[in-house]
C-alpha cells in the first residue's frame, strides 16, 4: 500500500508545474474576460462562442489488411527433414492478417474509454494447422477462448500530460512492431517477421499501467499477468504464452515491462523497452515432483528500437533478446502433457534473437513535389532480418536449425493518401544451406485510420 502511495503521489508531484501553469492561464483569462464583458459587443461575441460545438467525445477508428503471397517454396510438413524431395514446390494463398475495429469515448475530467476487437484471419480464432514435427498430424488449435478476440479494453484517467493511470487490457508495447503495429508503420506486406515470431504480436494482456511525456521523453511502466510456460514452443520461443486458452487469464506470477522514447533529435526517435516475469507457476497444471521444485522459468527481453523520418527517408531498426531459465526442465514438463492439453508439448530454447532493419525512400519527395502536398507518397524500400527462436539450447533440447534464417526483401508502397497504403514485395528467407531457401512474392492494400464523431 506504501508503495502504490508513493507512486501516485510522485505523479501529481510531476503534474503541479502543469497544474499552476493552467491555473495561472486560467486566472488571466477569466480576468480578461470580464474586462471584455463590459460592452454589449462582448457579450453578442460570448453568445455565439457558447453555440460552438463542444469537443467530439467518441472516436472511431480501426486497421485492416488484405494480402496475396506466391510462395516459390514447399508447404509440406517434411520440407525441412527432407528438402531435396520438395526442391520445386509451390503454393499461393490469399489471408486477411488482421482487421481491426477502434471505438473510444473521453467522458471528460480526464477520464477516458478505449478498445479494440480484431478479427485474425477472417476468422474465429480457431483454426486447422499441420503439425510439422508431429507426423503431420492435423491439429485443432485455439488460440484463446471466444470467437473474436478483444484486443484492448481500458479505462485511462489522465492527471497531466506527465502522469496517466490506465487499467484493463491494453497492448504491451516491447518491441517495436507491438508499439507500433499498424500496416501504415511498417514496409512490409506482413509484420516484420523475427519479432512476431518470437515475441506475442500484437501482445495484449490485462493490467496496468503509468505512462506521461515530458519534453522530449516518453515512459510507460506495466504490471501484467506473467506468461504461461506450458504453450512455450521451438519455432515460437515464448510466443504462445501470452493471452489464454481458457476463459480467463491465469495469475498465479505477476511480470513488468517498460518503454521509454526519446525524441530529442528532429525526425528520430529512439526507444528501448522490456520484460520480465517468472512463468513455470502461471500453469494450471502444478508440478508435484521435486526436480520441479525450484523451477521458475523467468523470461527476460530486451529491446532496443528506432524510426527516422526526414528528408523523403524513413529508416526503422530493432534489437531483441529474449532468455529463459530452466529451458531444458520446462521442455521436460511440457512433454509430459496428454495429447488433449493445450501445451504444445515441444522444446523451447534458453535464448532467442531478432535483428532487422529497413530503409524506404519516397520518390515523389524527389521529383513528384505536387503529388506529396496532396499527401501522396511513393517509397522504394529494402528490409534486413536475422532471427532464431532456438538461438541458444541446453544440451538436453533438441536444436531445430531451420528456425534461425536471415531474410531480405525490397519493394514498393504507394500511399495515395496518409490512411491507406498498397505494397509490393519480394522477399527471400534464406537458411543453412542443407535446407532450401524460401522466396516469395507478396501483394496487399491496407489502411488506418482514426475519426471524431
Amino acid at each position: 500500500m506504501k508503495r502504490k502511495t508513493l507512486v501516485v503521489t510522485l505523479g501529481l508531484m510531476l503534474c503541479l508545474p502543469t497544474v499552476w501553469a493552467e491555473n495561472g492561464a486560467a486566472s488571466e483569462t477569466l480576468k480578461n474576460k470580464e474586462k471584455k464583458l463590459e460592452s454589449a459587443e462582448a457579450v453578442q461575441i460570448a453568445e455565439v462562442q457558447e453555440q460552438t460545438p463542444r469537443k467530439k467525445r467518441f472516436t472511431i477508428g480501426g486497421y485492416g489488411e488484405a494480402v496475396y503471397s506466391r510462395n516459390f517454396y514447399s508447404d509440406n510438413y517434411l520440407r525441412y527433414d527432407s528438402p531435396n524431395d520438395y526442391k520445386d514446390d509451390k503454393h499461393g494463398r490469399f489471408d486477411l492478417p488482421h482487421v481491426v475495429i477502434m471505438l473510444g469515448y473521453d467522458f471528460g475530467h480526464g477520464w477516458t474509454m478505449g478498445s479494440e476487437i480484431e478479427f485474425e484471419h477472417g476468422g474465429t480464432e480457431s483454426a486447422v494447422e499441420i503439425e510439422e514435427h508431429e507426423g503431420g498430424e492435423y491439429e485443432s488449435e485455439v488460440e484463446r477462448g471466444g470467437e473474436v478476440a478483444l484486443e484492448q479494453f481500458w479505462i485511462q484517467k489522465s492527471f497531466c500530460p506527465q502522469f496517466n493511470v490506465k487499467l484493463g487490457h491494453m497492448v504491451i508495447p516491447v518491441g517495436a512492431t507491438n508499439a507500433h503495429h499498424l500496416p501504415t508503420e511498417f514496409f512490409g506486406v506482413y509484420r516484420p517477421e523475427g519479432e512476431s515470431t518470437i515475441m506475442p504480436c500484437t501482445w495484449h494482456e490485462t493490467g496496468i499501467s503509468i505512462w506521461g511525456q515530458a519534453g522530449d521523453w516518453r515512459y510507460e511502466a506495466m504490471l501484467l499477468p506473467g506468461l504461461d510456460s506450458d504453450r512455450f514452443n521451438d519455432k515460437e520461443w515464448i510466443k504462445g504464452g501470452a493471452g489464454s486458452p481458457y476463459e480467463f487469464k491465469i495469475a498465479n506470477a505477476m511480470a513488468g515491462a517498460f518503454r521509454v522514447d526519446n525524441y530529442s533529435v528532429k525526425g528520430l526517435r529512439l526507444s528501448v523497452s522490456g520484460y520480465a516475469g517468472n512463468t513455470f507457476s502461471n500453469t494450471l497444471k502444478k508440478a508435484t515432483a521435486a526436480i520441479y521444485e525450484d523451477v521458475k522459468g523467468t523470461v527476460l527481453i530486451g529491446s532496443f528500437d528506432f524510426h527516422y523520418d526526414d528528408h523523403n527517408w524513413v529508416a526503422r531498426g530493432n534489437f531483441d533478446y529474449g532468455h529463459l531459465s530452466d529451458a531444458d526442465l520446462i521442455t521436460r514438463y511440457n512433454q509430459s502433457y496428454s495429447n488433449d492439453a493445450p501445451a504444445k508439448k515441444r522444446p523451447v530454447a534458453t535464448a532467442a534473437i531478432s535483428t532487422g532493419v529497413e530503409v524506404g525512400y519516397d520518390l515523389f519527395g524527389w521529383f513528384g513535389k505536387k503529388q506529396q502536398e496532396k499527401g501522396r507518397k511513393l517509397y522504394l524500400f529494402g528490409r534486413y532480418e536475422y532471427y532464431d527462436s532456438m538461438f541458444d539450447t541446453e544440451a538436453a533440447v533438441t536444436d531445430y536449425e531451420e528456425y534461425g534464417r536471415q531474410r531480405i526483401a525490397f519493394g514498393v508502397n504507394y500511399y495515395p493518401m496518409k490512411e491507406i497504403v498498397l505494397k509490393g514485395e519480394y522477399s527471400l528467407g534464406i537458411l543453412k544451406s542443407k535446407f532450401n531457401n524460401e522466396p516469395a512474392v507478396s501483394l496487399g492494400v491496407a489502411y488506418a485510420g482514426f475519426f471524431n464523431l
